[in-house]
């Protein structure tokens, strides 16, 4: 029997969620269908590709269908959840903040894992999980002519850091870098729904 393969599961997951975050958030600032869908898009695809170019390769997204398919995917379900909530202001419903927690938590987890393969430092793999996780986001948010969340919302990014940190001290400890980026999204999901949960937040100057 051939190992799960967690990377495409993560990527798949990740691309779904952020999807339907980047198309409630295009859905809440009143754009048209089209807009919904770039943003959608945009929001999926965005931290893959930051990922990619970083270590030197052509983006998974414009190398194949199947990046494009599951973000679709997140947009039309997106679409369908926006009819079915009827609300106003989407941006604190639960279902875009658990999608937005869930993208975080699984792209992390592919950001290091592509560090892993790529060769690069531990600091290397910190900084891919990191941006994997809140590039789209930050994409989406300057579109919509907003102040990026990662830079608003204090634990956010440190979620995304701390979740990099795992993997690394995990595969550093001899774990095998599947199961590490299982305990990589884990751990991301686990600290962003307490934050959210708690309000935690990071001491201000």
């Amino acid at each position: 029997m051939s190992p799960i393969p967690v990377f495409d599961v993560m990527n798949a997951v990740g691309l779904v969620a952020f999807a339907v975050v980047g198309s409630l958030k295009a859905s809440d600032a009143r754009l048209d269908l089209l807009g919904v869908s770039v943003l959608g898009f945009l929001t999926a695809l965005g931290g893959g590709i930051t990922r990619d170019v970083l270590v030197g390769r052509i983006p998974a997204a414009l190398s194949g269908s199947n990046d494009v398919t599951w973000a679709a995917l997140g947009v039309v379900l997106a679409m369908v959840l926006a009819r079915i909530i009827e609300e106003r202001h989407l941006l604190d419903h639960p279902a875009l903040l658990v999608s937005d927690a869930v993208g975080l938590a699984a792209f992390a987890a592919t950001g290091a894992l592509v560090g892993v393969d790529a060769g690069v430092s531990a600091f290397g793999v910190v900084v891919l999980a990191a941006l994997t996780g809140v590039g789209g986001g930050t994409i989406s948010d300057v579109l919509l002519d907003r102040i990026p969340f990662v830079l608003t919302e204090d634990f956010y990014a440190t979620c995304a850091v701390a979740g990099g940190v795992v993997f690394v001290t995990a595969t550093a400890a001899g774990v095998d870098p599947r199961t590490a980026a299982v305990a990589c999204a884990a751990v991301v999901f686990g600290t962003r729904v307490a934050a959210l949960r708690r309000g935690w937040e990071l001491p201000r100057l």
